[in-house]
Protein backbone atom coordinates (compact mmCIF):
# COMPACT_ATOMS: atom_id res chain seq x y z
CA UNK A 1 0.00 0.00 0.00
CA UNK A 2 1.53 3.22 -0.37
CA UNK A 3 2.28 5.65 2.03
CA UNK A 4 -0.69 8.02 3.52
CA UNK A 5 -0.54 11.30 4.01
CA UNK A 6 -2.70 13.24 6.94
CA UNK A 7 -3.35 16.52 7.36
CA UNK A 8 -5.28 19.02 9.21
CA UNK A 9 -8.60 20.67 8.57
CA UNK A 10 -7.28 24.36 8.10
CA UNK A 11 -5.82 22.53 4.64
CA UNK A 12 -9.43 23.47 2.86
CA UNK A 13 -9.32 20.69 0.96
CA UNK A 14 -12.49 19.42 -0.73
CA UNK A 15 -13.65 16.07 0.09
CA UNK A 16 -13.69 15.11 -3.41
CA UNK A 17 -9.96 15.64 -3.35
CA UNK A 18 -9.14 13.57 -0.29
CA UNK A 19 -10.87 10.99 -1.35
CA UNK A 20 -9.05 10.94 -4.25
CA UNK A 21 -5.92 10.80 -2.48
CA UNK A 22 -6.76 9.06 0.03
CA UNK A 23 -5.79 11.89 2.41
CA UNK A 24 -7.30 12.07 6.05
CA UNK A 25 -7.99 15.20 7.89
CA UNK A 26 -7.84 15.54 11.19
CA UNK A 27 -10.67 18.45 12.70
CA UNK A 28 -9.32 21.89 14.33
CA UNK A 29 -11.54 23.23 17.27
CA UNK A 30 -13.42 25.75 17.62
CA UNK A 31 -15.45 26.65 20.91
CA UNK A 32 -18.00 29.01 22.17
CA UNK A 33 -19.95 29.76 25.19
CA UNK A 34 -18.31 25.98 26.63
CA UNK A 35 -19.27 24.15 23.23
CA UNK A 36 -16.05 22.51 21.42
CA UNK A 37 -16.59 22.34 17.90
CA UNK A 38 -14.43 19.99 15.53
CA UNK A 39 -14.30 21.54 12.08
CA UNK A 40 -15.63 19.55 9.75
CA UNK A 41 -17.58 16.92 11.45
CA UNK A 42 -19.83 19.09 13.87
CA UNK A 43 -22.71 21.70 12.84
CA UNK A 44 -20.97 25.49 13.08
CA UNK A 45 -23.07 28.32 13.27
CA UNK A 46 -22.86 30.08 9.76
CA UNK A 47 -22.50 33.44 11.53
CA UNK A 48 -20.10 32.55 14.06
CA UNK A 49 -16.80 34.09 12.26
CA UNK A 50 -18.26 37.72 13.21
CA UNK A 51 -19.73 36.35 17.31
CA UNK A 52 -17.23 37.88 19.91
CA UNK A 53 -15.84 35.40 22.39
CA UNK A 54 -15.23 32.64 20.22
CA UNK A 55 -11.34 30.78 20.47
CA UNK A 56 -9.96 28.65 18.17
CA UNK A 57 -7.42 25.64 18.91
CA UNK A 58 -5.44 23.30 16.87
CA UNK A 59 -5.96 19.40 16.64
CA UNK A 60 -3.91 17.54 20.29
CA UNK A 61 -1.74 15.27 20.30
CA UNK A 62 -4.36 12.20 21.17
CA UNK A 63 -6.35 13.12 18.30
CA UNK A 64 -3.16 13.39 16.13
CA UNK A 65 -1.94 9.78 17.42
CA UNK A 66 -5.30 8.29 16.51
CA UNK A 67 -5.61 9.58 13.21
CA UNK A 68 -1.47 8.22 12.80
CA UNK A 69 -2.46 4.90 14.04
CA UNK A 70 -5.39 4.22 11.79
CA UNK A 71 -3.63 6.17 8.65
CA UNK A 72 -0.66 3.51 9.61
CA UNK A 73 -2.89 0.70 9.76
CA UNK A 74 -4.09 1.69 6.21
CA UNK A 75 -0.43 2.03 4.73
CA UNK A 76 0.27 -1.64 5.44
CA UNK A 77 3.47 -0.70 7.22
CA UNK A 78 4.56 1.91 4.53
CA UNK A 79 4.01 4.88 6.57
CA UNK A 80 2.61 8.35 7.44
CA UNK A 81 3.61 11.71 6.04
CA UNK A 82 1.85 14.10 8.37
CA UNK A 83 1.46 18.13 6.84
CA UNK A 84 0.08 20.55 9.36
CA UNK A 85 -0.01 24.60 9.14
CA UNK A 86 3.13 26.52 10.14
CA UNK A 87 4.40 25.75 13.55
CA UNK A 88 4.26 29.53 13.63
CA UNK A 89 0.91 29.94 13.78
CA UNK A 90 -0.45 27.03 15.28
CA UNK A 91 0.59 24.11 18.21
CA UNK A 92 -0.79 21.33 15.40
CA UNK A 93 2.58 21.00 13.87
CA UNK A 94 3.83 20.61 17.87
CA UNK A 95 1.34 18.31 18.83
CA UNK A 96 2.03 16.16 15.82
CA UNK A 97 5.87 16.09 16.57
CA UNK A 98 4.52 14.37 19.58
CA UNK A 99 1.97 11.83 18.43
CA UNK A 100 4.49 10.25 16.38
CA UNK A 101 6.94 9.93 19.04
CA UNK A 102 4.62 6.60 19.37
CA UNK A 103 5.41 5.03 16.07
CA UNK A 104 8.91 5.49 16.10
CA UNK A 105 10.13 5.23 12.47
CA UNK A 106 7.17 5.46 10.97
CA UNK A 107 5.18 8.69 11.00
CA UNK A 108 7.31 12.06 9.57
CA UNK A 109 5.63 15.43 10.67
CA UNK A 110 6.21 18.52 7.91
CA UNK A 111 5.85 22.17 8.28
CA UNK A 112 3.80 23.41 5.75
CA UNK A 113 4.98 27.07 6.45
CA UNK A 114 1.52 28.10 5.57
CA UNK A 115 -2.00 27.84 5.90
CA UNK A 116 -5.22 27.56 4.06
CA UNK A 117 -4.60 26.18 0.83
CA UNK A 118 -1.08 26.08 0.77
CA UNK A 119 -1.23 23.28 3.07
CA UNK A 120 -3.46 21.35 1.11
CA UNK A 121 -1.18 22.13 -2.34
CA UNK A 122 1.61 20.10 0.21
CA UNK A 123 -0.69 17.45 1.27
CA UNK A 124 -1.68 17.03 -2.36
CA UNK A 125 1.94 17.07 -3.43
CA UNK A 126 3.09 14.31 -0.91
CA UNK A 127 -0.06 12.30 -1.95
CA UNK A 128 0.94 12.73 -5.38
CA UNK A 129 4.37 10.82 -4.56
CA UNK A 130 2.81 8.33 -2.67
CA UNK A 131 0.92 7.90 -5.89
CA UNK A 132 3.97 7.18 -7.45
CA UNK A 133 5.27 4.61 -5.31
CA UNK A 134 7.25 6.70 -3.09
CA UNK A 135 8.59 5.87 0.13
CA UNK A 136 8.20 7.59 3.07
CA UNK A 137 11.32 9.47 3.13
CA UNK A 138 10.84 10.64 -0.59
CA UNK A 139 7.07 11.32 -0.20
CA UNK A 140 8.61 13.56 2.92
CA UNK A 141 10.59 15.11 1.14
CA UNK A 142 8.37 16.43 -1.63
CA UNK A 143 6.21 17.74 0.98
CA UNK A 144 9.23 19.94 2.07
CA UNK A 145 9.63 20.67 -1.19
CA UNK A 146 6.02 21.91 -1.89
CA UNK A 147 5.87 23.50 1.62
CA UNK A 148 9.06 25.78 0.21
CA UNK A 149 7.38 27.03 -3.09
CA UNK A 150 4.04 27.38 -2.48
CA UNK A 151 3.08 31.29 -2.83
CA UNK A 152 0.35 32.20 -0.67
CA UNK A 153 -1.36 36.16 -0.47
CA UNK A 154 -4.08 36.77 1.46
CA UNK A 155 -6.65 40.50 1.43
CA UNK A 156 -8.35 41.47 4.39
CA UNK A 157 -11.15 44.17 5.33
CA UNK A 158 -9.22 44.90 8.54
CA UNK A 159 -6.82 43.55 10.71
CA UNK A 160 -8.88 43.65 14.10
CA UNK A 161 -9.20 39.84 13.98
CA UNK A 162 -5.65 39.03 13.11
CA UNK A 163 -4.33 41.44 16.02
CA UNK A 164 -6.46 40.09 18.55
CA UNK A 165 -5.24 36.26 17.59
CA UNK A 166 -1.43 37.12 17.38
CA UNK A 167 -1.38 35.54 14.13
CA UNK A 168 0.20 38.73 12.45
CA UNK A 169 3.67 40.15 12.99
CA UNK A 170 4.68 43.33 15.02
CA UNK A 171 5.67 45.30 11.95
CA UNK A 172 2.39 44.15 10.26
CA UNK A 173 0.72 45.55 13.53
CA UNK A 174 2.60 48.97 13.28
CA UNK A 175 2.06 49.35 9.31
CA UNK A 176 -1.75 48.35 9.27
CA UNK A 177 -2.81 50.44 11.40
CA UNK A 178 -4.38 52.92 9.64
CA UNK A 179 -8.48 52.59 9.54
CA UNK A 180 -8.61 53.61 5.99
CA UNK A 181 -5.53 50.91 4.85
CA UNK A 182 -6.64 47.97 2.74
CA UNK A 183 -3.76 45.19 3.21
CA UNK A 184 -2.40 42.05 0.81
CA UNK A 185 -1.40 39.87 3.52
CA UNK A 186 1.85 37.87 2.58
CA UNK A 187 2.83 34.22 4.11
CA UNK A 188 6.87 34.24 4.48
CA UNK A 189 8.52 31.66 6.91
CA UNK A 190 5.76 30.48 8.29
CA UNK A 191 4.25 33.81 8.90
CA UNK A 192 1.81 36.49 7.90
CA UNK A 193 3.32 39.59 6.85
CA UNK A 194 2.42 43.08 5.39
CA UNK A 195 2.97 42.69 1.56
CA UNK A 196 1.42 45.81 0.20
CA UNK A 197 -1.36 48.81 1.55
CA UNK A 198 -4.07 50.22 -0.71
CA UNK A 199 -6.61 52.80 0.34
CA UNK A 200 -9.53 50.52 -1.59
CA UNK A 201 -10.45 46.65 -1.41
CA UNK A 202 -10.53 46.68 -4.99
CA UNK A 203 -7.04 48.15 -5.55
CA UNK A 204 -5.80 45.69 -2.73
CA UNK A 205 -7.44 42.94 -5.16
CA UNK A 206 -6.12 44.39 -8.06
CA UNK A 207 -2.49 44.28 -7.03
CA UNK A 208 -2.54 40.60 -5.17
CA UNK A 209 -3.66 39.45 -8.57
CA UNK A 210 -0.78 41.29 -10.57
CA UNK A 211 1.50 39.76 -7.46
CA UNK A 212 0.14 35.94 -8.04
CA UNK A 213 0.55 36.52 -12.14
CA UNK A 214 4.71 37.66 -11.51
CA UNK A 215 4.68 34.92 -8.75
CA UNK A 216 3.80 32.14 -11.75
CA UNK A 217 6.08 33.93 -13.99
CA UNK A 218 4.99 32.02 -17.08
CA UNK A 219 5.10 28.45 -15.22
CA UNK A 220 2.08 25.67 -15.36
CA UNK A 221 0.73 26.19 -11.70
CA UNK A 222 -2.39 25.11 -9.99
CA UNK A 223 -4.25 27.81 -8.51
CA UNK A 224 -5.93 28.14 -5.47
CA UNK A 225 -8.41 30.70 -4.31
CA UNK A 226 -10.07 30.86 -1.33
CA UNK A 227 -12.38 33.07 0.36
CA UNK A 228 -14.00 34.04 3.61
CA UNK A 229 -18.13 33.89 3.02
CA UNK A 230 -17.24 36.12 -0.19
CA UNK A 231 -18.11 32.90 -3.02
CA UNK A 232 -18.96 35.58 -5.75
CA UNK A 233 -16.01 37.57 -5.41
CA UNK A 234 -14.40 34.42 -5.18
CA UNK A 235 -15.17 32.90 -8.34
CA UNK A 236 -14.65 36.93 -10.21
CA UNK A 237 -11.15 36.77 -8.96
CA UNK A 238 -10.31 33.10 -10.21
CA UNK A 239 -11.72 34.01 -13.42
CA UNK A 240 -9.08 37.27 -13.65
CA UNK A 241 -6.31 34.93 -12.50
CA UNK A 242 -6.58 32.43 -14.97
CA UNK A 243 -6.80 35.07 -17.97
CA UNK A 244 -3.56 36.26 -16.81
CA UNK A 245 -1.80 33.38 -16.04
CA UNK A 246 0.20 30.95 -19.15
CA UNK A 247 -0.99 27.63 -18.05
CA UNK A 248 -3.08 26.89 -15.17
CA UNK A 249 -3.43 22.71 -15.12
CA UNK A 250 -5.78 22.80 -11.80
CA UNK A 251 -7.96 24.85 -9.96
CA UNK A 252 -9.17 25.15 -6.51
CA UNK A 253 -11.89 27.34 -5.09
CA UNK A 254 -12.49 27.00 -1.50
CA UNK A 255 -14.58 28.24 1.49
CA UNK A 256 -11.68 29.10 4.31
CA UNK A 257 -13.80 27.61 6.96
CA UNK A 258 -15.11 28.65 10.16
CA UNK A 259 -11.63 28.64 12.16
CA UNK A 260 -9.91 30.58 9.63
CA UNK A 261 -12.87 32.75 8.93
CA UNK A 262 -12.45 33.77 12.39
CA UNK A 263 -8.93 34.80 12.14
CA UNK A 264 -9.31 36.79 8.56
CA UNK A 265 -12.99 37.86 9.22
CA UNK A 266 -16.05 37.93 6.62
CA UNK A 267 -14.99 38.83 2.91
CA UNK A 268 -11.48 38.41 2.98
CA UNK A 269 -10.07 36.52 -0.44
CA UNK A 270 -6.82 34.94 -0.90
CA UNK A 271 -4.47 33.29 -3.61
CA UNK A 272 -2.51 30.12 -3.31
CA UNK A 273 0.06 29.56 -6.13
CA UNK A 274 1.75 25.74 -6.30
CA UNK A 275 4.24 25.22 -9.19
CA UNK A 276 5.68 21.20 -9.71
CA UNK A 277 1.86 19.29 -8.92
CA UNK A 278 0.28 17.03 -11.24
CA UNK A 279 -3.07 17.89 -12.63
CA UNK A 280 -4.91 17.92 -9.61
CA UNK A 281 -7.87 15.16 -9.60
CA UNK A 282 -11.03 14.84 -8.08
Amino acid sequence: MPVVVVTDSSSRLPRAVTDHYGIRQVPLHLELDGTDYLEGVDDIPDDIISTPGVTTSGANPHDLAIAYEEALAASDGDGVVAVHMSRRLSGTWGAGRLAAEKFPGQVRVVDARSVGLAVGFTAIGAAQAAASGADRDRVYESAIRQAATVDSMICVHQLDNLRQSGRISAASKMLGSALSIKPILHMVDGILTLKERHRTFSKALTKMVDAAVESADGRPVTLGVQHSAAPELARELAGQLTERLRVVTSELIVDLGPILGCHVGPGAIGVAIATGLDPVEV
